[in-house]
Order: structure tokens, then C-alpha cells, then sequence
């Protein structure tokens, strides 16, 4: 019988050791994916020029100039030479996947969500997903003071709202509250038909909902002494309570006040949008520290409220300090011309830097998503857009979409193609809801 030697090589006992570290060691990195050769713009600091950007597990790993980054053995390397990679875009108002909010019945419906009404295999989020787009706001409509719950989905894969949802720590799907006032909300009764009456119905909403959350206070959790539950209170006390921004619907100068007058008054955190008008009051805007997301690529469309609406509100807004994101309206612009946005914002005098920050970061602030989206950072979530040339010129095309490390746009793949140069209707669902009204082509 053979004993083996008690003095067999130290190397021989190590071979086997070194072998396993060594394939766990490649296997570590096995699912990394490297981005070589790029002009990067990270928004959040300079652009790098043949950068390297390495995504794993949905994250940014490691990202700088090619001689800075060290690509991990066993990657994945995508070369990417002669392109330019930019953050997924954001828009912090969309109506894509034709989420409707309240119906005709009350002009205050807080209690309504987009969640339950959004279409997630909408061809207008196929259309998104073309136009770089990896996050947006959905919506309800403007026809109501409060329309409802709004909806911040990513624009994953999936068949349905549940696979595109955001959630917080707890699990909760995030999303803000819709608010508007001017005109939109002006109609035959219960609707208000003045602009003091919009102000004073939703005046009285909230202290209904101060009320509400004062007694719940009082029960100090004592399911006996607690109010008899309100859903439509409910969301107006999450908005008290800063648990959900309140998106507001605003366009002339003096509504825009008023949004202020009621924020101060009641101390929810407010986005204002649209903000035709911003040019005239941005000194004010400014001091409130309100952030406005606006619109470029706009026409009054026979709103009288908008017609003063000026394409130089970027550059105003932001030479005042305010915090500014593009969004697209969708329908009023289609997604697949978000990008343009911000090159119209520097035509007319924003700042490139600025511009298509306002594609971005500026969008996750406003939703409260900045710690994980909106820039190249490590440790953010890999949402991103591959794009042909530089982010504002008329002749840079979307090429790829990635979100969270996951293409789900691929201009080059014929199926997706279609949603990216076909017309208004590309795909299906060409008939949509907004307002509480069934309209478009």
C-alpha cells in the first residue's frame, strides 16, 4: 500500500488553491461589461474624452478615461469608438401608457393612481425606450385641481406596471401627486369656474387633510380612537408629510404664485410645470427655490393661458438660479424628440452643460431619485444611452437604451427600429386619454 509522503511539496498542497482563486476570481467579473472608447458625458462632471465605463449587476462599477480604468478580467468589452454615452434620459412629466387619473365626477381626486390604469405594453413606451429615455413621471391629466397619484416607473422590460415600478426602501411604489390650476380645471359644477374658487376648493382639501392627520396623531395608534379611513385623505396627507412631491400644472404668471402661496401655506414640496409664464416671475421662482420642469418644443395649441410662452424660459430660469428639467408632455411631444429639448434649451441661449442636465439629474432631483439615477456615477444605477455623435445636433440618432445594465432598445434590431422611425402611430395604441377626454390620432 502506498503512503503518501508527509514531505510532499508545499506547491502541490497550493496548486489546487491557487486554481480555485483563480476561477473565482474570473467568475467574479464574468458578468462585468466594459464600454471602450466612448465620449462619456456624466453631467455630474466633465466629459471624457475614450472613456471607459464598466456596468456590473445593474451598477456602474468603475468609469473614466481609458488610461484611468482598469477593465476586469473575464468582461464583457463593448467597443464604442466614435460614439457618445449619456445618462438615461428622464422626463418628469409623460402621459405614455395612457394612465388615466379622476373621472368627471369631482375636480378633487387624490385618491386616484396611475398604477392601476397604466398600460405598460403601450407602443408610446416602445417610443420612449427609442428616444433614450430610461425614467419617467406618469401622469394623470390636467383636467382636475387634484387628479390623482402619479406613477415613476423605469422603463424595464416587462408585461407589467409591477415589473417597471420604483420602489422605496420599505417597498412602496414611488410616485408624486398631481395638482393643477388655470384653466384645464375650469368647467361646468362641481368644477370650480373661477381661478378663486380652484384656490379655495383646494385650500379647503388640505385642511380637511390637516384635520384628518390630527386625529391620527391623537390615536397614537389606538385602533379605537383612529379616524374612520379616507383614501382621498390619505394622499393629501402624504403630500403634508413630504412622502409624495406634489407635481403641479401651472402656466401663467399669477397661477404660478398662487402654487406658491399654497405651497408656503401648507408646506408640501412642489415641482412646477409647464410654467409658461416662468420668464416673468423667475426672480420669485427663485427665492421660493421651487424647481420648474418645462417645456420647449411647444405651441399654445388655442390655450390662451400659454401663449405668452417664450423658448428663452430655459435660459431665464436658469440664469436665476432655478433648478430646471425638460419634460415631454407625451403626446404634446413625442419622447423620440426629447433629446432635441435640450439643443433647442442651448439655441436659445441655456447653457450645454445646463441643457442637458435638465435631460437628467435635474429630472431624478425633482423626483427624489438622484442617489440612483440621472448620472454616470459608481454606484448608480446603469441607466444610460448610447447615441451616434454629439447630444445636440440635429443629426445624432439614439442607438441603444440601457436600463440598469439591461438593453431594451436596439436601433439596429428591426423590431425596435419600427418605434423609432415610424410615425406618430408606430406600433399600436394610437388613440389615447388625457383630460377625461378620448381624443388623438
Amino acid at each position: 500500500m502506498h503512503i503518501p509522503s508527509p514531505h510532499r511539496s508545499p506547491l502541490l498542497l497550493v496548486a489546487p488553491l491557487l486554481l480555485i482563486v483563480l476561477v473565482f476570481s474570473s467568475n467574479l467579473h464574468a458578468d462585468s461589461t466594459a464600454f471602450i472608447g466612448a465620449t462619456i458625458y456624466p453631467v455630474s462632471g466633465p466629459v471624457i474624452e475614450d472613456g471607459v465605463m464598466v456596468v456590473r449587476d445593474g451598477k456602474i462599477e468603475s468609469i473614466g478615461a481609458r488610461s484611468d480604468v482598469v477593465i476586469p478580467s473575464g468582461a464583457t468589452k463593448v467597443e464604442s469608438s466614435g460614439k457618445t454615452i449619456i445618462p438615461g434620459l428622464i422626463c418628469t412629466h409623460s402621459h405614455i401608457g395612457m394612465g388615466g387619473g379622476g373621472d368627471g365626477s369631482d375636480p378633487i381626486q387624490p385618491e386616484c393612481w396611475t398604477l392601476d390604469s397604466v398600460n405598460v405594453r403601450s407602443a408610446s413606451v416602445e417610443r420612449a425606450r427609442a428616444g433614450g429615455l430610461t425614467l419617467v413621471n406618469q401622469m394623470p391629466g390636467s383636467g382636475h385641481l387634484i387628479s390623482g397619484r402619479t406613477t415613476y416607473l423605469k422603463l424595464r422590460r416587462g408585461g407589467k406596471v409591477d415589473d417597471l415600478l420604483i420602489r422605496d426602501a420599505s417597498g412602496w411604489p414611488m410616485g408624486g401627486l398631481k395638482m393643477a390650476n388655470g384653466t384645464n380645471s375650469q368647467r361646468a359644477a362641481p368644477f370650480p369656474g373661477t381661478r378663486a374658487k380652484s384656490a379655495a376648493l383646494v385650500r379647503g382639501a388640505y385642511i380637511k387633510a390637516q384635520e384628518y392627520r390630527a386625529k391620527i396623531e391623537k390615536a397614537a395608534g389606538d385602533p379605537e380612537k383612529m379616524p374612520e379611513r379616507d383614501l382621498k385623505l390619505e394622499a393629501l396627507v402624504e403630500a403634508l408629510e413630504g412622502k409624495r412631491i406634489v407635481h403641479h400644472h401651472t402656466h401663467r404668471h399669477d397661477d404660478i404664485l398662487t402654487v406658491l402661496r399654497l405651497r408656503d401655506e401648507f408646506g408640501f414640496q412642489v415641482v412646477l410645470h409647464h410654467v409658461s409664464d416662468a420668464w416673468k416671475v423667475a426672480k420669485e421662482i427663485a427665492e421660493a427655490k421651487a424647481p420648474c420642469s418645462i417645456i420647449v418644443i411647444d405651441s399654445p395649441g388655442g390655450k390662451l393661458e400659454a401663449r405668452d410662452i417664450q423658448m428663452e424660459n430655459g435660459m431665464i430660469l436658469e440664469q436665476a438660479g432655478v433648478n430646471v428639467s425638460f419634460h415631454t408632455d407625451d403626446w404634446i411631444t413625442d419622447s423620440r424628440l426629447f433629446l432635441r429639448s435640450a439643443a433647442l434649451g442651448v439655441r436659445a441661449g441655456m447653457t450645454r452643460e445646463g441643457a442637458l442636465r435638465a435631460l437628467t439629474l435635474s429630472g431624478a432631483e425633482m423626483l427624489g431619485l438622484e442617489d440612483r439615477t440621472g448620472s454616470l456615477d459608481p454606484g448608480k444605477d446603469a441607466d444610460f444611452a448610447i447615441i451616434s455623435g454629439d447630444p445636440f445636433s440635429v443629426y445624432t440618432k439614439v442607438l441603444e437604451t440601457y436600463v440598469e445594465g439591461t438593453r431594451v432598445f436596439d436601433l439596429s434590431n428591426p423590431e425596435h427600429r419600427l418605434f423609432a422611425v415610424g410615425g406618430r402611430g408606430a406600433g399600436e395604441d394610437q388613440t389615447y386619454q388625457c383630460c377625461g377626454e378620448r381624443g388623438g390620432q
